[in-house]
């Protein structure tokens, strides 16, 4: 299996992460919703909330469109004017994008040299693994403080 090979085991890094994901159920749930909807393309979105000392705290989720028409099997590309479109409209909110999730379907949600490629430091990295259309588990990743490796970040369901 790919996820197991030396490519991408490289893109992990074994010391846990200081900062937790603090999310809804809710919010979960339309990411997990978003990912079966999508199944069996990669879907993708923005975290929308606030990033303190102990990590970051979802307020909202935003679908955004996958871009990548050629293997959206197995990658995603933001859609930038929906990225900026959301940026415009929270401005003043006191809110911001912290994160982008995306989902891996059929596979584990754990992130690939493609996921560490386009990440950017200081969010929170969400992947949901869908499975036969069913989205299994959801798990949270940072870079490390290199910015040359992924750490695991614990979720936190919050009200």
């Amino acid at each position: 299996m790919r996820f197991s090979s030396p490519a991408y085991l490289a893109v992990l890094d074994d010391a846990p992460a200081k900062t937790r994901l603090r999310i809804s159920s809710a919010c979960c749930a339309r990411m997990r919703e978003h990912a079966e909807s999508g199944y069996p393309l990669e879907v993708c979105g923005l975290l929308v909330g606030n990033m303190d000392r102990q990590g970051w705290r979802i307020a909202q989720i935003r679908p955004v469109e996958n871009l990548n028409r050629e293997r959206a099997a197995d990658r995603f590309q933001l859609d930038p004017a929906a990225y900026q479109a959301i940026d415009r409209e929270l401005r003043g909110t006191g809110l911001e994008i912290v994160g982008v999730y995306h989902s891996h379907p059929d596979c584990p949600a754990r992130p690939s040299p493609t996921d560490l490629d386009s990440a950017w430091e200081g969010f929170a990295y969400p992947i949901v693994s869908t499975r036969n259309g069913s989205a299994t588990n959801i798990l949270c990743w940072q870079l490390n403080d290199k910015g040359e490796r992924f750490r695991a970040v614990d979720i936190e369901i919050v009200a």
